[in-house]
């Protein structure tokens, strides 16, 4: 059995191998070890291998697989699953054992392992070349697959796009030639597993030949790729490299990846790592959870498919206006007809997730409750459909069409299968009374068999009249007939002693073994005829994969749109106008995550316009291009620019909005820049960062791009950090010429309200009542005259002498900055101690020493002016 192993183990390779044996699974030597201390098993010692070295062993019973399974890929480690694939009762001598799959993280297909709301992606990149240089934009190719669903992508990209791209799908687990894996930005390594593979894996000729094979086409023409442009051919090898390591791993037909989709840039709207993160779109900053998230708040779906559809649109929302306006029109329908959107949402509440059960069909792994679960999925579909027909929306009129309601399989699992149904195919019981006549032959056997061991143990009783003999069964000894010691005289000469226990014997008789016999014939016999018809089934529901996955595309495209129209409905959202123009015209807009969060009706709403648009009738409107909103901390500032991000965002997905009405121009790019921290990782500052972030705005937005900024400059000197961010903007404004939202503290910006026509200031209303600063939390035109820091500091905690004194200081400087500009005291409401760009401050004793006749002042008078002079500088220091 060891040479079984250790052939096993060579096809593992690095995984760990759970090796089948009878009721547990096992580990020998290195992975027994490390199962100790991963999985917090007992490890123990077996017979000494040929080297005289007793062989470390451990082990957990095979019903707990996918608990151990779960600890291992929480670990970052692949196990090998090594099964026993013959009846131990049919196997001549030793029982067969192959490694039926490689689990890994990207890999998972059971139920009980993955995230039911969220995709689980195996992603694989390849770069151009074979030494990329680090720190260059290095053309790379992209593919990503969800195994449990079928959903397979490629994209052409380059080095720079990589951590975008990869932050925004979240991928387990992560293929590399182990060479580039120092190419992967450190903060996606981190979160994914990254599994090294041989250059050979990447090759691009096998690659390609392996696609081709698996689609069953001639050329990629038809599935949207051209082999002639160099950076869709490293797509296709990524591609090529995710369906090898899956040939590696499941060792079972991929049927279910029936299309590779390509994702191309252009396609949908781009969104950056940094902007992913801080605009928390699928998790918080804070700690990484989809609750509090963009995607948890307005997550209104019932079904598994329906969450993940949603978070796909998140990923990938849309740039085209028809194709939005057709999710917008769908989701319109559902607001509208409330009984059609009640009725929708019922019947999905009731199916199954679709999509991966035909995963789980095709790769053979499906159990009896699996199709069980197909069969009533199916049952559920015909009023569903009925009540799409006719509909006025052009994409749910599409979806009700490709709902197919396979009839011959539904009919066969209707009729077959059991209501309740076990998982596991080998144990029987799950075939229906009457759909088999043999099988119902071998039950009727069984149950007579029963029946005649209840007699049989009657008539021993009475026979040799002992009482207290009753009839057992173990599958070690199968039945025998078991006698306390006090009655074992008694024992008639026919009874032949089987098995002594500490209280009793048991024994066996010819009759007793004659008829075990017939009866576990029949059970065997029961049990082999129901999986071969479990099997048939099987080969029925995969060849119906394809239906069944169209239709699983749609059950959970129509769960997404009701869900956004039960958002729309319940909140009293707005249809938004979408534009093919750089415009953003928002009323009343809320922000979607803080208007869910806080009692009703708190959130104070606000408006934004911005950009240019042509009317219907060809009127042409202008409105600045760039809003500068300053205010004090804590008013606001932030929450209105993320908000804007978002509402926009929501609209490209063809969700209804948090306004009164909006008017809503495609952006092809989204970019925030909000909140900064080091990078230790990469050894980078705060300002670094920020400053990293703010020129891939620069290099990369467009006119049609909606850029956020918030407080640019920060981390450095003022005048350093005035100066940049003055140099941004003009930047945004006369080059890229994009929607811009700039929130910052540095009023001397909004003097360029002066100088530059497109740009516009706001501000956050602020109302001092007795002494007290109250926060509006409005946006108002113009440009803000406090900061109010001493009282954000005052709501903040910060000890009563510390504000005190701060105020103290405040005045100071304010009066020091009146009397160095010649104005006096401040009048109230003015701005304390403002920096200026236009205006050359001169310090007062520069006037004092013009007006000095040094030819009439004695040695003794100039030095007491010095030395008083001195003085009053050191003291404004």
């Amino acid at each position: 059995m060891m040479r079984q192993y250790h052939e096993a183990k060579a096809a593992a390779g690095d995984a760990l191998l759970l090796f089948r044996m009878g009721d547990f699974y096992e580990l020998f030597y290195e992975d027994a070890q490390e199962a100790g201390r991963l999985l917090g098993v007992t490890v123990t010692t077996r017979d000494k291998d040929k080297g005289d070295q007793a062989v470390p062993m451990a082990g957990f019973p095979y019903h707990q697989l996918d608990a151990y399974l779960a600890k291992i890929l929480r670990a970052g480690r692949r196990a090998a699953v090594c099964d026993q694939v013959e009846d131990a009762k049919q196997a001549k001598g030793l029982v067969r054992r192959e490694v039926t799959r490689i689990v890994s993280a990207g890999t998972i297909t059971d139920d009980e392992l993955l995230d039911p709301l969220a995709s689980n992606y195996l992603a694989a990149v390849v770069f151009d070349g074979a030494k990329p240089t680090p720190g260059e934009p290095a053309a790379a190719g992209l593919a990503w697959v969800d195994v449990s669903t079928g959903a397979f992508h490629a994209a052409a990209i380059n080095q720079r796009r990589l951590a975008d791209e990869l932050a925004r799908l979240e991928a387990s687990e992560i293929l590399i030639v182990q060479e580039h894996e120092a190419l992967l930005p450190s903060e996606v390594a981190d979160r994914a597993v990254v599994t090294c593979r041989p250059a050979s894996a990447f090759a691009v000729r096998p690659a390609l030949d392996r696609l081709l094979k698996h689609f069953a086409v001639s050329s990629f023409e038809g599935l949207g790729f051209e082999t002639n442009d160099p950076p869709q051919v490293l797509a296709l090898a990524a591609a090529g490299a995710i369906l090898g390591y899956l040939q590696e791993t499941q060792r079972a037909s991929l049927a279910h990846l029936e299309r590779l989709t390509p994702s191309g840039s252009g396609s949908h709207l781009e969104i950056d790592a940094a902007t992913w993160r801080s605009l928390e779109i699928t998790r918080t900053l804070r700690d990484g959870r989809r609750d509090g998230a963009l995607l948890g708040v307005i997550d209104r779906t019932v079904s598994g498919a329906g969450a993940r559809r949603l978070a796909e649109w998140l990923r990938q929302p849309l740039v085209e206006v028809a194709t939005i306006e057709r999710r917008l029109d769908a989701v319109g329908e559902l607001v509208a007809d409330a009984a059609l959107a009640a009725a929708v949402r019922q019947t999905l509440r009731e199916v199954y997730d679709l999509e991966r059960l035909v995963a789980r069909v095709t790769t053979g792994r499906a159990s009896p409750r699996d199709l069980a679960s197909i069969g009533k999925t199916l049952a559920a579909l015909p009023a569903l459909k009925a009540r799409l027909t006719g509909r006025r929306s052009e994409r749910l009129a599409q979806l009700e069409q490709r709902i197919d309601l396979c009839p011959a399989l539904h009919k066969a699992l209707a009729a077959a299968l059991e209501e309740a149904c076990p998982l596991s195919s080998r144990d029987g019981g799950y075939i229906r009374a009457g759909y088999s006549a043999d099988l119902d032959e071998c039950r009727e056997l069984m149950a007579g068999g029963k029946q005649w061991m209840a007699a049989y143990q009657t008539r021993m009783q009475h026979e040799a009249g002992i009482p207290a003999i009753k009839v057992g069964f173990n599958k070690v000894f199968g039945y025998y007939l078991e006698v306390t010691h006090a009655h074992t005289g008694k024992v008639p000469v026919e009874f032949i002693r089987k098995q002594t226990l500490k209280n009793a014997e048991r024994y066996i008789t010819p009759e007793l073994k004659e008829y075990e016999e017939k009866v576990l014939s029949a059970e065997d016999r029961a049990n082999a005829l129901e999986y071969s018809l479990f099997k048939s089934l099987l080969e029925q529901a995969a060849e119906c994969s394809s239906r069944l996955l169209s239709t699983a595309g749609s059950l959970a495209e129509l769960d997404t749109l009701a869900g956004l129209a039960e958002l729309a409905r319940a909140r009293n959202y707005c249809r938004p106008e979408i534009v093919d123009e750089p415009v953003l015209s928002i009323v009343a807009g809320r922000h979607p995550v803080l208007d869910l969060s806080e009692p009703s009706g708190t959130f104070v709403p606000n408006g934004v316009e911005i950009g240019s648009a042509t009317s219907a009738e060809g009127a042409h409107s202008e409105e600045a291009t760039l809003l500068l909103i300053t205010g004090p901390n804590m008013a606001g500032k932030s929450t209105y620019i993320r908000q804007t991000a978002l509402l926009t965002l929501m609209a490209q997905i063809g969700s209804y909005l948090p306004a009164e009405s909006a008017t809503i121009g495609i952006a092809d790019r989204l970019f925030a820049r909000v909140g900064a921290s080091d990078d230790v990782s990469r050894g980078q500052s705060t300002f670094m960062v920020e400053m990293t972030e703010t020129a891939r705005i620069l290099n990369t937005a467009t006119r049609r791009s909606l850029v956020i900024l918030d407080e640019i400059g920060r981390g450095t000197s003022t005048y350093d950090g005035l100066s940049l961010a003055w140099a941004i903007t003009e930047h945004l404004h006369d080059v890229v010429g994009c929607r811009t939202l700039f929130a910052t503290h540095y009023h001397e910006l909004t003097e360029l309200a002066e100088r530059l026509a497109g740009v516009d200031n706001r501000s956050v209303a602020v109302r001092e009542h007795e002494g007290r600063v109250v926060f509006l939390h409005q946006i108002i035109a113009g440009p803000a005259d406090k900061s109010y820091g001493i009282h954000v500091a005052e709501l903040a905690g910060v000890p009563r002498s510390v504000n005190e004194r701060a105020a103290a200081i405040l005045a100071q400087l304010e009066q020091a900055e009146a009397a160095r500009s010649g104005a006096g005291a401040p009048p109230p409401g003015a701005a304390g101690l403002q920096l200026t760009l236009f205006e050359t401050v001169e310090h007062p004793l520069l006037d004092e020493l013009r007006k000095l006749d040094v030819d009439r002042t004695t040695p003794l008078e100039a030095f007491e002016l010095l030395h008083t002079w001195r003085q009053r500088l050191l003291a404004e220091r």
